[in-house]
């Protein structure tokens, strides 16, 4: 027996050595690996008889549709979540939830550091990168790699306790409103404590058995879900700079104020677009006064940007109001956040470069900071493929069935930016189908960043500059 222990710990050790070794040199590769692992796993506990409440065991398509949609944080359903599954299924979506809002990086960081006991240089780079973009590019001061590399411990932290506070609060203030709706008291707590996390999660499943129906129109509930909502998608890196300096503006880094303004700024944009476009609209929110209709404007506002709740369906907004949706949702929220999309600070950068060309200035500034030019170019690398997964992605589906490119576009934004508000398409969709859009929505939360870096092998040096010359662009 001590013969074959001690054949055993060398192997043990080179396996471990070689795990490791693949952690710290492709992190990004890992993060992928692992998201995935995690969507197969979840895809055969959802499969198993004792998931479903009917006791018979759920189909691959569906299974797997709603085990990526739980690990992506997004929200798009193909079966009624509050009907369809058990008590047991339920809580393992809410976890699978919970694992997905963390954050492919974050996780994959997180899960190194415990198999090889240490968190390498490239591993902090990386995960550095999720919550500044900014942080792995050359440059010195607050948003240089050595000041970020400092806070990764912290920012772990704050991930934790972040996640189960704001929860708690949030499912705390609900509970009261869900007893009032008539809920058992055990019953309502873990309908209170599901729609907490669906909202700091920004997925939007509706679990509870009464639906979302009951709490429509319910100005406590629904402002609460938005506080949730709002403190999952600006980002743990900007929920970290406001615990430790809220009251200190001047301390914040570029990323968090271009972060809390552009999300200030598209929120609002957002608010008047539907309250404009939706005045008379009564099949939506429309025609009830201008309190109420403001008010569901403003919580249609917050939740495109990836929240998935609604109090209407979705599909009685007017095409003008949806074209609107398919902007707010393709944006998303912030980085290293619950929420999908290219980002609020991909937008803001691509809006620094159009304002420093149109005043006919070469370097782009904010808030008496230069912004390095290469995050441009990481900005519209994000666009293209962001748009292009779109497009293949609702081009395929056009293929596959007779919907309209309005409905269509829709989800299939809505996918892609982890969104999960729906015109109705994606509860019709065939298998086939059901593999696309889950395809879609891997490609959305694991960021296209990520993916890119995954892609690379390596980086080669140049050693030399060829001759330059300028396209006509315009």
């Amino acid at each position: 027996m001590a013969r074959r222990s001690s054949m055993r710990e060398p192997f043990l050790a080179r396996a471990r050595d070689r795990f490791s070794y693949f952690v710290s040199a492709t992190p990004a590769r890992f993060a992928i690996v692992i998201f995935s692992f995690l969507i197969v796993l979840f895809t055969v506990l959802l499969s198993l008889p004792v998931m479903s409440s009917s006791g018979k065991p759920t189909g691959l398509a569906d299974a797997l549709f709603t085990a990526t949609s739980a690990i992506c944080v997004t929200g798009l359903a193909t079966l009624d979540m509050s009907t369809h599954w058990s008590p047991l299924g339920q809580v393992v979506i809410v976890l699978g939830t919970q694992i997905g809002a963390v954050g492919v990086l974050t996780l994959a960081s997180v899960m190194g550091l415990v198999v090889s006991r240490r968190l390498g240089l490239r591993q902090r780079l990386l995960v550095a990168g999720d919550v500044n973009p900014m942080a792995m590019r050359k440059g010195s001061g607050p948003g240089s790699s050595s000041s970020a590399l400092g806070e990764i411990g912290g920012l772990l932290a704050t991930v934790a306790l972040s996640t189960v506070i704001i929860e708690a609060v949030v499912a705390v203030l609900l509970y009261p409103r869900v007893l009032a709706a008539g809920v058992e008291p055990i019953p309502a707590l873990g309908d209170a404590i599901s729609f907490s996390a669906m909202a700091f999660t920004n997925t939007g499943f509706v679990l509870a058995d009464s639906g979302f129906d009951p709490y429509a129109s319910d100005l406590w509930f629904l402002s609460w879900l938005m506080v949730g909502v709002v403190l999952g998608s600006i980002g743990f890196p900007v929920i970290y700079a406001l615990s430790r300096n809220l009251t200190r503006p001047r301390r914040w880094s570029v990323h968090v104020k271009l972060t809390l303004v552009t999300s200030a700024v598209l929120l609002a944009l957002g608010t008047l677009a539907y309250t404009v476009l939706e005045w008379d609209n009564a099949k939506s929110f429309g025609g009830d006064g201008v309190g109420k209709l403001t008010f569901q404007a403003l919580f249609l506002s917050v939740m495109t940007r990836s929240g998935g709740f609604s109090t209407i369906d979705i599909g009685n907004l007017r095409e003008s109001s949806l074209l609107v949706t398919d902007m707010l949702m393709f944006i998303g929220g912030g980085s290293a956040s619950t929420a999908g999309g290219i980002k609020v600070t991909t937008l803001a950068v691509l809006f620094l470069a159009a304002f420093a060309e149109a005043r006919g200035t070469a370097a782009m500034e904010v808030f008496e900071r230069r912004v390095p030019s290469d995050v441009l170019r990481v900005a519209v690398s994000i666009v293209l493929w962001g748009a292009t997964t779109v497009a293949l992605s609702t081009i395929i589906l056009l293929q596959m069935t007779e919907a309209g490119l309005d409905h269509v576009l829709f989800d299939v934004i809505s996918a892609f930016g982890t969104s999960g508000l729906s015109s109705g398409f994606t509860a019709t969709l065939e298998d086939p189908g059901k593999y696309v859009l889950s395809a879609t929505m891997f490609m959305g939360r694991i960021g296209t960043v990520t993916l890119a870096a995954a892609l690379a092998s390596s980086q080669r040096a140049q050693l030399f500059a060829r001759a330059e010359e300028r396209p006509i662009v315009g």
